[in-house]
């Protein structure tokens, strides 16, 4: 009897009822016989139960795992001075780290990638899907599109299998893959959120520390963090339609607004940047009434052309100043973003059908777009680093200079730009007590520059005269 109620009590609870009754004689025979009959079942179960968790979702990641990257910068940071007097009051540039996310498009080590993750870059380490790292070039940046190509020197890497963004359905799932924490969380497998297209064709207001417009974006409520920027976003398919950019979060973190750059726009600015560099930005030779008009957008049914640059590609197409554009290509221009984005992804040479309406009759006219032209000015070189083009009525209606005459910062490097305050965009319109009308003008006064003579520089910045005081040795 011993023996028989110790054999009872150690059965498993699974089984008590088969041995309520049992007798020390077959205890162990029932118990095998037991186990044997739940075996075949048990992987039949266990299959089902598999198939069942192995939704669109879990493959779409499996998929674009293995193309992502941690991106890993440094940079010798400062704050940015608003006027030439602030170089003088900032503190001391010190250096810094910032993270972010990339997919490979090349199995030669091309790395699609954000603007905002890799600017200022002065060293770049790629931590890629097999745990190493991996020093990256930077082959190109364009801001206005948030987008830049950076290269690391490995073969036979696997790449990003590309979708289209054009057929996304609002409510579709979707998958955003990045790496918020870096090599933090001590691996190199991206982190993977999952959510819906909240919306299409999204135009976004860049904040104040941002250069880019976000036009066309996907909306998704699937949490993209900061350390997420550059990471692709896939459909169900395992397909990227989108190039994750964190542009909405007010506490560092996501707060369920997501948007991505559409795939179509982010691969024509990478092939720009990857053969010329830079992006051969489309000159469309007019200006439109800009936010202060989205308030009155409804009654104004359509976009308000304010300038048009002579000689340049509107002219030559019969647009006027005064003319409402209410549609461009098979897009209907509700305000002046819309139109921006019909620009952000037009190529020189392209052809544009606009609808313009002018009093009561509308019109249809044919656009073709040209290059910017700074870019086609003749530049001068001044300094090594400062690449210098003569105001034109062209250049003014391009960058919107008040200043009639004066010689334009095309470039300049970073170096020269914290000694100087100078920047890119600034307009140069008196040196000393000379008038400057021209970027010879510019370049005869630096030549004749005595070591230690002292310079005062007058420029216009963001419609504003202000004057920096320089000197050379």
């Amino acid at each position: 009897m011993t023996a028989s109620r110790f054999a009872c009590r150690a059965a498993p609870l699974a089984l008590l009822p088969a041995l309520f009754s049992c007798r020390p004689r077959d205890t162990g025979a029932m118990f095998v016989e037991t186990l044997e009959a739940q075996r075949p079942a048990r992987p039949a179960a266990v299959a089902a139960t598999t198939a069942s968790r192995r939704t669109a979702i879990v493959t779409a990641a499996e998929r674009v795992s293995p193309v992502v990257v941690s991106i890993t910068v440094t940079s010798t940071g400062r704050p940015e001075a608003q006027s030439p007097f602030d170089f003088f009051f900032v503190p001391a540039p010190r250096e810094q780290q910032s993270f972010g996310t990339g997919f490979i498009i090349k199995a030669d080590g091309t790395i699609l990638t954000n603007q905002h993750v890799v600017n200022g870059a002065e060293r770049i380490i790629v931590s890629l899907p097999d745990g190493t790292d991996q020093p990256a070039t930077l082959l190109g940046e364009d801001a206005v599109t948030d987008i830049a190509v950076i290269k690391v020197n490995r073969t036979g890497l696997p790449t990003a299998p590309m979708g289209t963004s054009t057929d996304l359905m609002v409510g579709e799932w979707v998958v955003a893959l990045g790496n918020p924490f870096a090599y933090l969380l001590g691996n190199a497998e991206p982190t993977v959120t999952a959510g819906v297209v909240s919306a299409v064709n999204r135009n976004v207001l860049p904040g104040r520390d941002q250069s880019g417009l976000y036009l066309d974006m996907i909306q998704t409520d699937a949490p993209i963090n900061p350390g997420n920027s550059g990471g692709p976003l896939a459909n169900a398919l395992g397909e990227v339609v989108g190039v994750n950019s964190s542009i909405f979060t007010q506490n560092g973190g996501s707060i369920g607004l997501g948007f991505a750059i559409p795939i179509e726009r982010a691969l024509r600015v990478a092939d720009d940047l990857i053969k010329n560099g830079a992006v051969r930005r489309a000159w469309t030779g007019f200006d439109v009434r800009g936010a202060e008009g989205m308030q009155d957008w409804k009654a104004q049914g359509g976009v308000l052309v304010t300038a048009v640059a002579p000689g340049g590609p509107a002219e030559r197409a019969g647009l006027r100043a005064g003319d409402v554009l209410t549609r461009a290509n098979s897009r209907v221009l509700r305000n002046y973003l819309d139109w921006e984005a019909v620009k952000l992804d037009s190529r020189v040479g392209d052809a544009i059908r606009l609808t313009a309406r002018r009093g009561q009759a509308e019109r249809t006219l044919t656009l073709t777009s040209g290059d910017l032209p700074t870019t086609t000015a003749e530049k001068v070189t001044v300094l090594k680093d400062v690449q210098l083009v003569t105001l034109t009525q062209q250049v003014r209606a391009e960058r919107g200079v008040q200043s009639e005459r004066g010689a334009l910062i095309f470039s300049i490097s970073r170096e020269l730009t914290q000694a100087t305050g100078l920047r890119a965009g600034d307009v140069i319109v008196g040196m000393n007590r000379r008038r400057i009308a021209t970027a010879d003008d510019v370049r005869e006064v630096v030549e004749s520059l005595r070591p230690r003579q002292p310079l005062r520089v007058f420029l216009e910045r963001g419609g504003t005269i202000v004057y920096t005081d320089l000197e050379f040795r």
